[in-house]
């Protein structure tokens, strides 16, 4: 049973958070995750990652951490119907519990990509200026690599986003010095000053960061 919120911080946040139901196959996606030990992107973050996706009409987007398929399925489901999302995970058997939650939702094989790999390893391959959409959610030290090579994959008018981009409200902290959110905070300041950039930082989850990129 979830904690009684104590503010009306807490309850404004959890509000949000419930406003934002999953149905079964999200759900059975996130208990797969929680049984293997990893800690998918919140209801409320998936609901925006399938809002950016619609707002963009994406048809290519990377992923970059597929987990076990919960931020893969919100992002397919604001895609357009020919979309194709190619996720990236150094561990192929998250992918594969996540080609099951796919498979579940009934997102045939062409519409996802699944590359196994290190994503910096992955990401130079993939094609400059093809994709609508870039989602990172992994090693949050290489946070400031992923958003320069999200910046060479997006269209003009494409948006990236960072999952834990107030990683659990230790960001605002200025006392945390831990490796992981010195990297957050700093991908903060490196989307911030970048002229290219159009920027947006959300309160959901654990914090989502999103930026379009602009023309020129």
């Amino acid at each position: 049973m979830a904690e009684t919120p104590t503010s009306p911080l807490e309850a404004t946040l959890a509000y949000a958070e419930d406003f934002h139901p999953e149905d079964e196959i999200l759900r059975l996606a996130r208990q797969r995750s929680l049984e293997v030990g990893i800690s998918p992107t919140s209801a409320s973050g998936g609901a925006a990652l399938c809002f950016l996706a619609s707002a963009v009409n994406a048809r290519a987007v990377v992923e970059i951490g597929t987990g076990c398929g919960v931020s893969g399925l919100w992002l397919l489901r604001g895609m357009r119907p020919d979309g194709t999302l190619t996720s990236v995970d150094v561990e192929p058997e998250l992918q594969r519990l996540a080609r099951q939650s796919f498979a579940q939702a009934g997102f045939s094989g062409g519409r996802v990509r699944l590359i196994t790999g290190r994503a910096l390893d992955v990401l130079p391959r993939l094609s400059d200026g093809g994709y609508d959409m870039v989602f990172c959610d992994g090693a949050m030290q290489e946070y400031g690599d992923y958003l320069a090579e999200s910046v060479r994959l997006l269209r003009t008018g494409g948006v990236v986003v960072f999952d834990n981009a107030l990683w659990h409200h230790r960001v605002a902290d200025p006392a945390r010095r831990d490796p992981d959110t010195v990297a957050v905070r700093e991908l903060g300041k490196l989307v911030r000053s970048d002229e290219r950039l159009r920027p947006l930082l959300l309160p959901l989850g654990g914090g989502i960061l999103a930026a379009v990129k602009l023309a020129g």
